[in-house]
């Protein structure tokens, strides 16, 4: 199965979210990140198999802006914080055998799925410009940032709209609202009657 670990780095993150503990930070992110993987059909297989636990690995860091900031100048080559960054490890390049030895066999060594690194002021400021709830939008970038790491992108228009659905399909099994709805809000035109 899965380990998952989630470090808090920097900032107040228990602040963000209402004042829930370290361990409930974790727990939010663990299960965000499980049902992201659950939409991958190799990963699905995977865990029908019965893998004992540890066999992949994934890795939250909690931080803040400017550690982002150098991540992002590092292996992007922007220099500016951005609200997540996630790094791909070799579950991608995993074959349907390689899988299977990873389940079945305790000599293969465990696959890591990747790195994924959070800016706290960045998804504060954000959550507040949008109008949203801090804890949906980290949820979101964590699922977002996940939904990275299994291969999904937003290059394109049409692979943006393909992982904005899945993100909010799997936002609502969360009880979270469509967290884009804020950019059809911007776009919808007024239907206010102007003076003749």
């Amino acid at each position: 199965m899965i380990a998952i670990d989630a470090v808090i780095e920097a900032g107040d993150w228990s602040a963000l979210l209402g004042g829930i503990s370290d361990e409930q930070i974790d727990d939010l992110a663990d299960k965000t990140v499980r049902r992201a993987l659950a939409t991958d059909p190799a990963f699905t297989a995977f865990l029908g198999r019965a893998a004992p636990e540890g066999r992949l690995t994934l890795a939250l860091l909690f931080t803040d802006n400017a550690a982002v900031r150098k991540l992002n100048r590092e292996w992007r080559d922007q220099d500016k914080p951005t609200n997540v960054l996630s790094f791909p490890g070799d579950w991608l390049e995993l074959e349907e055998e390689d899988i299977a030895a990873l389940a079945d066999s305790a000599d293969v060594p465990p696959a890591h799925i990747g790195d994924i690194a959070l800016a706290l002021e960045t998804i504060r400021d954000e959550a507040a410009e949008q109008g949203k709830d801090p804890r949906a939008h980290l949820l979101h970038l964590i699922l977002h940032g996940t939904l990275h790491l299994l291969g999904h992108d937003h290059e394109s228009d049409a692979d943006a709209e393909v992982m904005e659905a899945l993100e909010t399909r799997l936002l609502a099994n969360l009880g979270i609202a469509n967290p884009y709805s804020y950019r059809l809000e911007e776009s919808e035109p007024s239907h206010e009657r102007k003076p003749v």
